[in-house]
């Protein structure tokens, strides 16, 4: 008849070993083991495990939670110089298709109006505060063709004062009232919530080609 017993390993745990010809009670006696074996390996978490985990866990929002958020407000900063490019490119492209005059909207009303040109005077009195908005005339009515983006809300804002520009049908740009090809800062849009790199500055030059340089600075 085959034989079963217990050895102790080198840990002091109980080993369990049987041949072929076990009776029943000494298979029953070989399960209890193998199970007390079984439950011996599966070990929960202790209350120091637990609380080096929650502070590790804790560390790490710490570090993540603050960069994460620098890097959404960026995003948004770089999305708004984007869509007043994009506005920029639409003034250009509806000057040329309708060969005739388009406003890009600056932020400061009597900007907009300082011509001597009624047809301009009346695209800038559409402007109202709709900051990078473009403006054409449809028939004989101005109409706004691109609203702005959000300028002013929120953490994205404009330092000083965006420049009006009149796009003529060759789909040059000049400053309002002014008869020479513009070249100067078109923008500069910022944000406070971000300590550094937190300003995007929109140049052009002959009057058509746009550069946007990143700096740093204070953010009214």
């Amino acid at each position: 008849m085959g034989q079963f017993f217990g050895q102790l390993d080198h840990a002091g745990s109980s080993v369990c070993a049987d041949d072929s010809g076990a009776s029943t009670a000494l298979r029953v006696a070989r399960s209890h083991c193998q199970l007390a074996r079984r439950k011996e390996g599966e070990r929960g978490f202790t209350l120091i495990e637990l609380m080096v985990a929650v502070m590790v866990a804790a560390v790490l929002l710490a570090i993540a939670v603050p960069s994460f958020r620098s890097i959404m407000v960026s995003s948004r900063l770089n999305t708004s110089v984007n869509d007043l490019i994009a506005s920029l490119n639409t003034a250009r492209m509806e000057a040329i298709k309708t060969n005739s005059g388009v406003l890009f909207c600056s932020n400061s009303a009597s900007t907009n109006t300082n011509t001597t040109d009624p047809k301009d005077a009346a695209l800038g009195s559409k402007c109202g505060t709709d900051t990078g908005a473009v403006i054409a005339t449809i028939g004989s009515t101005p109409t706004v063709v691109r609203a702005g983006p959000a300028l002013t809300t929120g953490a994205i804002q404009v330092s000083g004062n965006v420049q009006a520009l009149h796009y003529g049908g060759d789909g040059l740009a000049r400053a309002v009232g002014q008869s020479t090809l513009y070249g100067g800062t078109v923008a500069k849009i910022c944000s406070s919530s971000l300590t550094s790199n937190n300003i995007r500055t929109v140049t052009m030059t002959g009057g058509s080609i746009l550069v946007t340089a990143p700096s740093s600075g204070g953010c009214p």
